[in-house]
């Protein structure tokens, strides 16, 4: 069996209030000791997602990137920002009824969206560094957001629903990106676990899938794997429930989860 992991961030592997992972280092020091690759899979930016890609040591495993707008290698530089100019260009076009209800984070200051999101000031301006995707809030009536999705659309553009924001981009899924590193690397076998809707098809599509209990948010409805038993749900929030079904799926998987 060749295993790799794929996990979203925020309120999954990460603390929803305060970032941290610290929960989850007994089943992180476990991977790590059968050497088996974590993939982090989140809406946040390379820029982001790099520094807690270099504190986990995961080395030269790829990242994916704005939801799975892109697949990333560490060290590569994105600087080509020609996908995000176009997406607020197409934003710009739309009437003002159905653009001026929505705020991206291309619209904020930083201090508005560390204000938002809990990050500090210098994290909330990593946040804003996009290259493919426009995480926002919708903040007109729910009636007319069919509407501005409908609009964007036309042009091509998608929406994605995570934990807090609506992420407009133009294509590409975890789910996808998953597919793509799973083939790169020559594995058979697939977890991955996630706490929002837009980690529903990456979910779907792993061998196996946890669902990681979401207190802040819709979280996500009964899915068929449940039902087949191919995707479990934790009893805890966050990091804490990470760790404690990682490290029974490794035990289930005939691994020790236990670091020595």
């Amino acid at each position: 069996m060749r295993l790799i992991v794929f996990t979203d961030l925020d309120g999954t592997l990460l603390d929803h209030s305060d970032y941290s992972h610290d929960a989850a280092q007994p089943a992180l020091d476990a991977l790590q000791e059968h050497k088996i690759p974590l993939i982090l899979a989140s809406s946040k930016t390379a820029a982001e997602i790099l520094p807690l890609h270099q504190e986990l040591g995961l080395g030269d495993w790829p990242i994916i990137a704005e939801n799975g707008a892109a697949r990333i290698a560490p060290g590569a530089a994105e600087t080509d920002r020609a996908a995000y100019a176009r997406l607020r260009e197409i934003l710009a076009t739309l009437p003002d009824d159905l653009r001026a209800p929505f705020r991206g984070f291309g619209d904020m200051s930083d201090a508005e969206v560390a204000e938002i999101t809990g990050l500090p000031p210098a994290a909330a301006a990593l946040a804003r560094q996009r290259n493919f995707s426009e995480p926002g809030l919708w903040q007109g009536p729910p009636e007319r957001l069919d509407a501005f999705l409908a609009a964007l659309k036309a042009h091509g553009v998608t929406a994605r629903r995570g934990g807090r924001f609506l992420t407009l981009s133009f294509g590409g899924t975890k789910a996808q990106q998953m597919a793509g590193i799973m083939a790169d690397l020559g594995a058979n076998t697939a977890i991955a676990l996630g706490d929002a809707p837009n980690d529903v098809e990456m979910l779907e599509q792993a061998d196996h899938g946890v669902i990681i209990r979401n207190d802040h948010g819709k979280g996500i409805p009964t899915l068929p794997g449940e039902t087949a038993g191919r995707i479990t749900r934790s009893a805890q929030p966050g990091p804490e429930g990470w760790n404690t079904a990682m490290l029974a799926l490794l035990d289930r998987l005939g691994m020790n989860g236990r670091a020595k």
